[in-house]
C-alpha cells in the first residue's frame, strides 16, 4: 500500500516549483491542491488534483472571505484523503493545511521557495514552527532558518 502524500500549493512559481516533483507523484497514493485558475483547469486531466479558491491580498476584504472558505475546505479535503505527509511549496493556500496536518501529527515538508537567497517568506516563516523537515534551495538560506536542511535546487 502506497502511503498518502498531499501536494499542495498557490498558483504561479509555487506551483511551478511543486511540479518539479511530479516524477515521485506516482510513488504515493497522492492529491495535489492548488488553486484553481484558467491554468490549472486544464491540469485535472493529468494530474489527481483538488482546487482551493484563488485570493489575491490585493482586494483584502475579498481575500479574508476567500480565505475563510479555504480553511473550511482544506479541513474537508484533509479528511477525504488523510494523507500521512503535507508537502507544500507554499504560500498562503498552503499554510492551513500544513497546521491542520500538525494539530492530527503528519508530517510536514515545506520547500522554502528557490526565490529567497537571503530573507524568508511569510509562510515560511509561518510553517517553519511547526515542519516535520524544512528545507531550503540556497545555503545561505540556513542563517535565516537554522533547523533547515539544504537539498540544493529542486529545478
Amino acid at each position: 500500500m502506497k502511503k498518502r502524500v498531499m501536494f499542495i500549493s498557490s498558483v504561479g512559481g509555487h506551483l511551478t516549483q511543486m511540479l518539479e516533483l511530479k516524477s515521485i507523484f506516482n510513488d504515493y497514493d497522492y492529491v495535489l491542491v492548488t488553486e484553481k485558475t484558467d491554468v490549472t483547469i486544464s491540469m485535472k486531466e493529468k494530474y489527481k488534483l483538488e482546487f482551493l479558491k484563488y485570493g489575491s491580498r490585493k482586494y483584502l476584504f475579498r481575500y479574508i472571505f476567500i480565505e475563510l472558505f479555504n480553511v473550511i475546505k482544506s479541513f474537508y479535503l484533509f479528511f477525504k484523503y488523510r494523507p500521512k505527509v503535507i508537502v507544500t511549496t507554499g504560500t498562503h493556500t498552503a499554510v492551513f493545511m500544513c497546521y491542520i496536518g500538525w494539530l492530527f501529527r503528519r508530517k510536514i515538508i515545506y520547500i522554502e521557495s528557490f526565490a529567497k537567497r537571503t530573507s524568508p517568506t511569510l509562510s515560511g516563516r509561518l510553517v517553519y514552527p511547526i515542519a516535520t523537515t524544512f528545507v531550503v534551495q540556497w545555503e545561505s538560506m540556513k542563517e535565516v532558518y537554522p533547523k533547515a536542511v539544504y537539498w540544493g535546487g529542486i529545478y
